[in-house]
């Protein structure tokens, strides 16, 4: 569970700062599809070097089982706080915070979830620890 909530929390960091700019500054100038498809790059941005981190940090994480398992884990623990942080400052209930999207970069954004979930195994995929390593 230590890699997965690194991962979320590194990332989930990233997102909380990128979102604070993006809603005061992006948003009135280019409106909400195009700030969140601006921003989005950025995301991905960190989510590759994150999971790359946290493959030298947790070198174990390069086992493709486990990768898997800390994408998915840190996906919960995400989406968990996605939705306990808009509930707070948004209101309204968890179907319309997930599901009242934009349909372009919505979308998008749920692919980059997928994403997320799927980079510390993509990450550790390229290298492959001999027993004797581990």
């Amino acid at each position: 569970m230590r890699p997965a909530f690194s991962y979320f929390a590194r990332v989930f960091a990233v997102g909380f700062v990128l979102g604070t700019v993006r809603t005061l500054f992006v948003v009135p100038r280019l409106g909400v599809r195009w700030a969140e498809l601006a921003e989005l790059p950025l995301m991905l941005l960190a989510v590759f070097g994150v999971a790359g981190w946290l493959r030298g940090r947790y070198p174990e994480v390069d086992d493709p089982a486990l990768a898997r398992r800390t994408g998915l884990a840190a996906l919960v623990m995400l989406l968990a706080a996605e939705v306990a942080l808009g509930l707070a400052a948004r209101g309204g209930s968890i179907r319309e915070l997930l599901f009242n999207r934009d349909p372009v970069s919505g979308a998008a954004y749920y692919a980059s979830l997928g994403l997320f979930a799927l980079m510390p195994w993509l990450r550790a995929r390229g290298r492959r620890v001999p027993p004797t390593e581990r």
